[in-house]
């Protein structure tokens, strides 16, 4: 998966909004039952390796 910022603006302005992106990200793969293989987050996006052990995708 990957996302970018509108017109490739900044999305993470300083290491505490990639900490607290990584917080929330943490939250919900635990909610959801997700497992992060990798990740790696830019100053305009960002890319996460997924993965859904249940496999119950819709």
């Amino acid at each position: 998966m990957t996302s970018r910022g509108n017109r490739r603006e900044i999305i993470f302005e300083s290491d505490d909004g990639r900490r607290a992106f990584l917080s929330v990200f943490d939250e919900v793969c635990e909610t959801f039952n997700r497992e992060c293989g990798a990740y790696c987050l830019m100053s305009n996006h960002y890319h996460l390796l997924i993965e859904t052990p249940e496999g119950n995708l819709p």
